[in-house]
Formats: structure tokens, C-alpha cells, sequence
């Protein structure tokens, strides 16, 4: 865990980056053009982007070593800053769109290769105490980084901004140049990989193959993906409730509404960690479905109209549970194999990058017609339904596992009575 203690700090200086990133992109984009229509072009290039990406970034991380593939993606994104900051203002609409593309592929391929390589790092027994190690440093990031985000703005401007963000991504890279971290370990990959084609299509078949073989993951990738449009639900939500609660100061409501959210995700993190170090217990797929039900549940609740004491403790507990479920799901997803790995995080990546692009588009739209309420509440009931018929399989496999490979289900259930006996 030495140096990836080192490692949680690259993520989170470049996590701050990415956050004041994401305000001071979109502001600024809106400011160049006085379009809101440019500013949401603006953002779904850049979930495109990464959409795309994901479909490829399980080749790229299983084939490449993956410091080198990080650290690239960290100075791409520095310099398409530093690029929009000298570039002429005549020229830096067009440069946005590019910056959207690199953004969007960079953080994709970083994502990907980051949680592909936590258990080469620290092994498997400790990957659910680093995930959580990195799911609090990016959470102290956030709110570092929109608290900061206004001050930044107000009082020296976008170019200084994106100065910020690029030195950030140049820190990080810096980090992970001084780590020993290794790519896919040689000789992972197996004869019959070699042998197989190398296409794009291949590749993409292969992996959907792998999640078939191994039937808990491919609706942990599914809820996920659900997960996403109750974020984006949420999120497109919040400031609408928010004006409307205080139509003078509109920001009020959210500001303390993240700020709680960030403190509840923070401190079941540090909770986690301690489990985890003292028991060595890894929490997986039921945490994944119960966290997902919380979480979901506790962001419908906060647009309910509750009292304000009240719904402080509810977004403490919509923290806690999204960072809990965040947790179980890459750590569950981190168990299989390292020459599976990247595509299978490829694939998540695609799938998370999708449920929001789509959840942005359908809530943006629902909100013209229905209450904020009604649409978080659709969006992240389908959620809580999806995770609760998840818990019920999990239960009925419990109570009649599968047979092993080769062996009929009356063959199994005839050597267990004989076991038995």
C-alpha cells in the first residue's frame, strides 16, 4: 500500500483538475458563445467521446503497458489546455470541440487502466481498501474543486483556470512516472488469444463472451448503466429544485446539498478502509445491489420537500450509499481475470458513459413537462427495481448453485446426496 498511497494522491490532484475542469469548461463555453445550444454540443462531444472510447479501451489496456498509457492520457489533456489558453480567440471555438474529444477520450482511458491495475498493485485481498482510498481522495477532490471553481473564476479568470487544470494533470503524470506499476503481466495473455484476430470486432465478441461465462457481472454492468440515468436525473434535476426553493439564491440548496453528500461519502470511506483492514472482508455483489437501493432511494427523498435537518441526513446517506456501492461494484468487477480485466472495464466505461448521455437527454426533456420529483423518482425507481430483481437472483442461486462446467444439474444434486450420505 506504499505507493499506492502515492497513487490515491495523483488521482485526486488530477480528479481536482477534472472538477474545476468541468465548471470552467462549460461556463466558458457558454460565455464564447452566448449559446446554450453550443454549451450542451460542447458536453455531449465529450460523453460521445468517451462512449466511444470505452469500446476500445479494453483492447488498448490489455495489450499496453498501462502507466505509460495514464500518463500519456494525463499530458494529452494538459496540452489541449494549454493550447485553448494561447490559442487566438477567433480560433477557440473550434479548439473546445477538440478539447471535448481529448477530454473525453483521456478520462476514459485513465479510468479504465486505473482500476484495471489496483489489484496488481495491492493484490486482491486488499483491492475493496483501495478502492475505497481512491474513492475518498476523488471525493475531497470534488469538493475542493467546485468550491474552488467560483473564487478561480471570479477573480482570475477562464486562462487561469485552465492553466490550474492542465498543472494538475501534469502533477499527476509526474506521480505516476515515479511508481512502480506494471502493465499486463507478461505472459497473461493466453495461446488461444494470441492466435485469435486482433480486430476491433474480435475483441468486443471475446469480451462480451467472458461476461456471458461469468453471468454476475453482465447485470452489475446493466444497473450500472441504469445507475447512470438516475444520475443524470439528479443532476439536471438539482438546480431546477434548487431555484425553485430559493429563486434569489439558487446555488444555496446545491452547494450544501453536494457538500453533505461529499462528507457522508467521505467518512463511510474511511469506515470501509478500517473494515476492511481489520476483517480482510471484500463486499461485492449483494453490497452492490443493497448500496444501489439506498443510494437510489435517498436521492428521491431529497427532492421530496423534507425539512432541511432532515434532508442533510438524507444526502449524508445518499454520499455514504454511492460511495459504498461504487466501491463493491469496481471491486467485484476487479476480480476477474488481468487478461479480462481492461475489456471488462472497457465495456463498464461504455455502459456508464451511455446510461448518462441517454439519462441527459431524456430528463432534460421530462423536465419541460413533469416535477422534478416525478423524474428522479421514475429514474431512480428503475434502478431500485433493477437492484431488488438482482437481489432475488442472487438469492435463487444461492439456494440452487450451478452445476460445474461438464457436469449436468441432476448430476450434481446426485453427488451431493451421496456427499450427504
Amino acid at each position: 500500500m506504499k505507493y499506492f498511497r502515492f497513487l490515491v494522491v495523483g488521482n485526486a490532484i488530477s480528479a481536482y483538475g477534472s472538477y474545476l475542469n468541468m465548471l470552467a469548461l462549460n461556463l466558458f463555453a457558454y460565455e464564447l458563445t452566448k449559446s446554450p445550444l453550443f454549451s450542451g454540443l460542447f458536453l455531449a462531444v465529450r460523453l460521445v467521446a468517451g462512449f466511444l472510447t470505452g469500446f476500445v479501451a479494453g483492447r488498448i489496456v490489455d495489450h499496453r503497458r498501462r502507466k505509460p498509457l495514464m500518463v500519456a492520457a494525463e499530458l494529452c489533456q494538459a496540452t489541449a489546455l494549454v493550447i485553448l489558453v494561447v490559442a487566438p480567440s477567433a480560433a477557440q471555438e473550434e479548439i473546445l470541440y477538440g478539447l471535448a474529444v481529448v477530454t473525453g477520450v483521456g478520462s476514459t482511458i485513465s479510468q479504465v487502466c486505473l482500476r484495471a491495475m489496483v489489484p496488481e498493485i495491492v493484490g486482491q485481498d486488499l483491492r475493496t481498501r483501495a478502492n475505497s482510498l481512491l474513492v475518498t481522495g476523488r471525493s475531497l477532490a470534488m469538493v475542493l474543486g467546485f468550491a474552488s471553481a467560483g473564487i478561480i473564476l471570479a477573480r482570475i479568470g477562464y486562462h487561469a483556470a485552465f492553466l490550474i487544470d492542465a498543472l494538475s494533470f501534469v502533477l499527476s503524470a509526474s506521480i505516476l512516472t515515479t511508481l512502480p506499476v506494471a502493465g499486463p503481466r507478461k505472459g497473461a495473455q493466453s495461446e488461444a488469444d494470441k492466435s485469435r484476430p486482433e480486430s476491433f470486432v474480435a475483441v468486443q465478441r471475446t469480451a462480451l463472451r467472458f461476461l456471458w461465462t461469468v453471468p454476475i457481472l453482465l447485470p452489475m454492468i446493466t444497473i450500472r448503466a441504469i445507475d447512470g440515468l438516475g444520475s443524470s436525473s439528479h443532476n439536471v434535476a438539482l438546480p431546477v429544485y434548487s431555484s425553485a426553493l430559493d429563486p434569489h439564491h439558487p446555488a444555496a440548496f446545491m452547494s450544501r446539498f453536494w457538500m453533505l453528500w461529499a462528507i457522508g461519502n467521505i467518512v463511510f470511506q474511511q469506515l470501509l478502509s478500517w473494515h476492511g483492514k481489520r476483517t480482510g472482508r471484500t463486499f461485492e455483489e449483494t453490497a452492490f445491489a443493497l448500496g444501489t437501493c439506498v443510494m437510489s432511494a435517498a436521492f428521491i427523498l431529497a427532492f421530496c420537500g423534507f425539512p432541511a435537518a432532515l434532508t442533510a441526513v438524507i444526502a449524508l446517506v445518499a454520499g455514504a450509499a454511492d460511495g459504498f456501492t461504487e466501491v463493491s461494484y469496481i471491486s467485484r468487477l476487479q476480480s476477474v481475470p488481468d487478461e479480462r480485466r481492461g475489456a471488462v472495464f472497457g465495456l463498464s466505461a461504455t455502459a456508464d458513459n451511455l446510461g448518462v448521455g441517454v439519462g441527459m437527454v431524456l430528463t432534460s426533456s421530462a423536465l419541460e413537462f413533469f416535477s422534478p420529483l416525478q423524474v428522479v423518482a421514475v429514474a431512480h425507481g428503475t434502478a431500485i427495481a433493477m437492484a431488488l430483481a438482482f437481489l432475488v437472483y442472487l438469492a435463487r442461486r444461492r439456494r440452487h448453485p450451478p452445476a460445474p462446467p461438464g457436469q449436468s444439474p441432476h448430476a450434481s444434486v446426485s453427488t451431493r446426496t451421496e456427499e450427504a450420505r
